[in-house]
């Protein structure tokens, strides 16, 4: 059974960091991508990075202007998102997803997303 369990929300002033952990199971991880995606109320969710360790590659969307980064450890089959200099905007449910299509397609859609995780708050106070 696939299971992915994000880890690390929480409320933050501007201008604060946090990290953001998915914990993976279920699967083997060089085969899937693995992507942070994000829902703020009365938006549509939206993807945010993407690693694929397999492929030694991320993506980034472009409006996050180089404020977070995806790494990944294979050992513990965990993904990360550091994010700093955030900004209220940026507050939102982050979901964790993953897929194979995911991988072959290399994209921030969450229409290619096969798995995610239950997500996790973060709120960025102004």
């Amino acid at each position: 059974e696939v299971k992915l369990v994000e880890s690390g929300g929480g409320l933050v002033q501007a201008g604060g960091s946090l990290r953001l952990s998915c914990a993976t199971s279920g699967f083997t991880f060089d085969d899937y991508a693995i992507g942070w995606f994000r829902q703020a109320p009365g938006k549509e969710r939206e993807g945010v990075s993407l690693i694929s360790e397999g492929d030694s590659n991320t993506l980034y969307a472009e409006s996050l202007e180089g404020r977070f980064t995806i790494s990944s450890d294979n050992a513990k089959n965990t993904v990360y998102l550091y994010m700093s200099s955030l900004k209220p905007e940026d507050s939102a449910v982050y979901y964790c997803g993953a897929g194979q299509l995911l991988r072959r397609v290399w994209t921030l859609s969450p229409d290619y997303v096969e798995h995610w995780g239950q997500g996790t708050q973060v709120t960025v106070s102004s």
